[in-house]
């Protein structure tokens, strides 16, 4: 056979659609897991741990050639392979017959009583734990920055927002505080599912095990340890109670429901970077010779930040997805789920990584404009404190009402003033000449300058970090590695 020589692989490569996910967006660990060489070589791996397990509990299967081929476990030849699908049209046959190929004496003894499902659904749970666990790696990474950044500027006083419009203050860490409690909440929810996540175990055609029962004589006791032996040979401490030919697809939109819920994190937290931007409050990094319009070079599009955002979009919308399947199984099993599982489930997983990997390169580089911050504050915080001054002018002796309408008067005009491009906030200087103010005049000053609006903010911010996300942190693990560099 002709081997493709690096020219036509990479023509190939540019000349076929490949999925952005795979080929731009998801790192490369998670790209390996969900290949098709890991997703093999899972399949060869349960199907040596099978007989293993039959043999362990009594069936005459020999221990030689069961070794000799785990050793040669590695080889896949996947040009034999898909000769064998074009001709079987089935995948999982086409590799048994080319795993046997390598050592026909093992040939007898693979895949006895077993399924295609148990061979595949067991992988998918395999590569679904093990996908869930680089989520969380990349989780803790981004919680890291945050309570680091939210740390650093517990104290910093910005002005607060509802409806988009000027709000109570509060500090930029307590914001930050908001981001992080949804990826904790993400986190708790990742970490059970990985910590009750079953393994199908040995289930046979319907989930009934009647072919493993007369494989070994009707004893259900051996089928019971098959069961539990599989499971433990892959690190599961439990199987499924009871199953159909497949495991429950409601685990699946189950899992894709935990993962919809970090884009939704992630998506709010990026379009609020996305207003800050605007408010030139906080920025996300930029590199020195990044090009934020082809057009406008004066333009710094928050461009990590909107990847974010559209990479969550379609995380959040593949949920539905899984859950149209889940509720569309036909009674012990439907084949409708199959190539719909094999796009969502490994483009669920490639998203949530590429989300998190912008997540933690925009983080770890949070750029904080504090005049900026500051300048907006002030020209809101004379509105924020007409209250207090109120008050002030009541106990003095004012009338209540007259007060009120007042202070609706002035600030309409210093709107008003705003609006016509005045940079400062007259409204105390208007208060400070008015009559009805003027029992409190001397206070004026004290109350423009008070800072304390922000509540317990700063204390709320230590609490939040010692008490929840520093222990959940801790619980989780140091991650294993440093996550890949994110070219954005």
């Amino acid at each position: 056979m002709t081997r493709p020589t690096r020219r036509s692989i990479n023509e190939d490569l540019h000349h076929h659609f490949r999925t952005p996910l795979a080929s731009r967006y998801a790192g490369e660990e998670m790209r390996r897991l969900f290949s098709e060489r890991s997703r093999i070589l899972l399949w060869r791996r349960l199907w040596i741990a099978l007989a293993e397990a039959q043999r362990e509990l009594g069936l005459d299967i020999p221990a030689r050639p069961l070794a000799a081929l785990k050793k040669q476990i590695e080889h896949i030849d996947f040009a034999t392979a898909a000769k064998h699908e074009k001709k079987l049209r089935h995948d999982v046959m086409a590799h048994l017959h080319t795993f046997a190929e390598l050592h026909p004496a093992a040939r007898p003894f693979l895949h006895l009583g077993a399924t295609s499902c148990f061979i595949t659904d067991n992988a998918d749970l395999i590569l679904l734990r093990q996908a869930m666990e680089l989520v969380v790696g990349q989780l803790v990474r981004v919680m890291g920055n945050l309570a680091d950044f939210a740390k650093e500027h517990k104290d910093t006083a910005t002005l607060g927002y509802t409806h988009y419009q000027p709000a109570q203050p509060t500090t930029v860490g307590k914001r930050a505080c908001l981001w992080l409690q949804d990826l904790l909440f993400d986190l708790e929810e990742l970490r059970r599912l990985i910590d009750w996540l079953p393994m199908r175990g040995v289930k046979g055609t319907t989930g009934t095990q009647a072919s493993f029962l007369a494989l070994f004589d009707g004893k259900q006791k051996s089928v019971r340890d098959l069961d539990r032996r599989i499971a433990a040979k892959f690190g599961f401490a439990k199987t499924f109670p009871v199953t159909g030919q497949t495991y429950p697809r409601k685990v699946d939109s189950q899992i894709l429901s935990a993962l919809s819920g970090l884009g939704q994190s992630s998506a709010k937290a990026g379009n609020d970077l996305r207003l800050l931007a605007h408010e030139r409050e906080i920025e996300e990094p930029y590199e020195k010779s990044q090009i934020g319009s082809s057009a406008m070079a004066y333009k710094r599009n928050p461009m990590r930040s909107e990847r974010m955002c559209s990479l969550a979009r379609f995380l959040v919308n593949l949920v539905q997805n899984s859950a149209d399947t889940a509720s569309q199984q036909w009674l012990e099993r439907t084949l409708d789920d199959s190539a719909n599982r094999r796009m969502v489930l490994g483009e669920g997983f490639l998203a949530a990584d590429a989300i998190l990997r912008v997540y933690y390169s925009v983080t770890r580089g949070l750029v904080v404009n504090e005049a900026m911050i500051q300048a907006n504050l002030d020209r809101e915080l004379p509105f924020l404190l007409t209250e207090e001054v109120l008050m002030q002018a009541t106990v003095a002796g004012g009338d209540r009402q007259l007060l009120h309408e007042r202070i609706r008067v002035h600030s309409r005009a210093a709107v008003e003033r705003i609006k016509s491009g005045a940079a400062d906030n007259d409204l105390f200087d208007r208060f400070a000449k008015d009559a009805a103010f003027a029992s409190i005049k001397k206070q004026l000053p004290r109350i423009a300058k008070s800072r304390a609006l922000v509540g317990r903010a700063p204390q709320q911010v230590t609490e939040f970090l010692r008490q929840h996300v520093e222990p959940a942190l801790k619980k989780a693990g140091a991650p294993s590695s440093q996550p890949q560099e994110l070219d954005v």
